[in-house]
């Protein structure tokens, strides 16, 4: 594939911004709190059903809504959310919460790492499968491959959406809080995670596919 680079320059040493950990505090907050209610939903149609509700076109519309909101909140709960030095993530539970989030056929993410990670490093990997996602208006397939710390994705797609605005935020090391569209907070909360620790990324993209790089 030929990609047009876009290369990623941050600063040698980042300054820590305590604004950014309460973002990451009330994301957490808010996606713990929304847990419950969807749980609530769910086991109250499971009660509905198993007291004789028929099921129906509509009442398997319900039961999908409710397994999809609650697939997404948890994978935003790890993206968007805080993440502490230290912990783990086994790699069948990160296989899983990327399956589920991205269970409505779409978009396929296909996870190839095959080690355990570090919470932190399972947050960036899926930050950056979120601004892959937006590339692919018209459906596709996402890869995500490590090999040593160094991470490979690749967004495949009949059709490939590839706006500059979103992805120059990745090299942009201050942006207007006006100009950021609530779609795109991917890009900032990335290229702030990785900025943390001194790290650059690529991004690039062709007719039929986009790509993004970095190291953790």
């Amino acid at each position: 594939m030929s990609d047009k680079a876009h290369s990623i320059a941050v600063d040698s040493e980042p300054q820590q911004d305590p604004l950014k950990d309460t973002a990451s505090l009330l994301a957490s907050r808010i996606c713990h709190d929304l847990i419950s209610p969807i749980g609530a939903i769910s086991n109250g149609l499971e009660l509905l059903v198993m007291s004789g509700l028929k099921p129906s076109p509509e009442l398997s519309l319900i039961e999908e809504s409710i397994a999809n909101a609650n697939a997404r909140v948890r994978l935003f709960r790890l993206a968007f959310g805080s993440a502490a030095a230290g912990q783990r993530m086994a790699r069948g539970d990160i296989v899983s919460l990327v399956g589920d989030g991205f269970s409505n056929g779409r978009i396929q993410v296909s996870w190839e790492p095959s080690s355990d990670l570090s919470r932190i490093e399972a947050k960036i990997a899926l930050l950056a499968i979120l601004c892959l996602e937006i590339t692919l208006p018209a459906g596709g397939k996402i890869v995500v491959r490590c090999d040593r710390g160094q991470w490979q994705m690749q967004a495949y797609g009949s059709k490939i959406r590839f706006d500059a605005n979103p992805w120059d935020i990745l090299s942009s090391n201050r942006i207007d809080a006006s100009e950021l569209e609530p779609a795109h907070i991917q890009f900032a909360l990335l290229r702030d995670a990785l900025a943390k620790n001194g790290k650059a990324a690529q991004a690039g993209h062709s007719d039929s596919a986009a790509s993004l790089r970095y190291d953790v």
